[in-house]
């Protein structure tokens, strides 16, 4: 029973290469594009032609996956409150290269030598991204710079001062080691960047490093496990 207009939390399972926009967007066509010739959809949705305001709490990358959270009506006010909770992620950093935006949107632009890393080396260096740290986002990220977000800075070729902020990871934990790949689980806070920790891992191995899957398992305590993907989504309207 959905009433979109009073507002609905809806957890969905990003797909791969699918920006979080598009998703909303995709979600926003669905509800609007609703058989008006139903009865039932009459009953259980909320004017599905009327204008509909939706948004998500925390993007994800293209070339992530995993939960993200999309607020309908008026439950879109509380976007900022789900965004500032707790984040778990899983993924996967390749050691010994890296790329501009570190991750796999941009090709390989260096590599470094993997010889004098062990796997001791690598738990232990976990400890050093432990706790409050300081972090600095890419680039190729959303964060605005004297008014113009930085990806498009970076994309016409410019660079930029980004400043540190500070975050906290409360758990990172390395869950399978297979150089030059490194599986990994990671609890932290809004504002995390887990391809700046792949930048940084790496640099703290004395190598480098970026990033080559990930997935957002958690947002506080809603779970990638009770997500809908957008096909069960737009099944579940259909079937009302």
């Amino acid at each position: 029973m959905y009433d979109f207009q009073k507002g609905e939390v809806i957890l969905i399972n990003k797909p791969l290469t699918w920006t979080s926009f598009q998703l909303v967007n995709k979600m926003k066509y669905v509800v609007k594009n609703l058989n008006s010739n139903s009865e039932t959809l009459h009953s259980t949705i909320s004017h599905p032609k009327s204008k509909l305001k939706i948004g998500h709490a925390g993007t994800l990358d293209p070339l992530a996956t995993g939960l993200l959270i999309v607020c309908t009506g008026k439950q879109t006010k509380n976007i900022e409150q789900y965004q500032a909770r707790e984040k778990e992620y899983t993924g996967t950093f390749f050691i010994g290269a890296t790329t501009p935006c570190y991750d796999l949107e941009k090709v390989v632009d260096a590599h470094y030598p993997t010889h004098h890393i062990t796997n001791e080396m690598i738990y232990e260096t976990t400890q050093q991204f432990t706790g409050t740290i300081e972090q600095t986002p890419p680039l190729f990220s959303a964060i605005k710079i004297n008014g113009k977000r930085a990806y498009d800075i970076a994309r016409a070729g410019q660079t930029a001062e980004i400043k540190p902020k500070l975050i906290t990871i409360t758990q990172f934990t390395i869950t399978r080691i297979a150089l030059p790949y490194v599986d990994f689980k990671v609890v932290c806070s809004k504002g995390t960047y887990i391809r700046s920790l792949a930048r940084d891992f790496g640099l703290a191995l004395h190598s480098g490093a970026h990033l080559t899957a990930l997935c957002r398992t958690r947002i506080g305590e809603y779970k990638l496990t009770d997500a809908l993907t957008i096909e069960e989504f737009e099944k579940s309207l259909v079937e009302i």
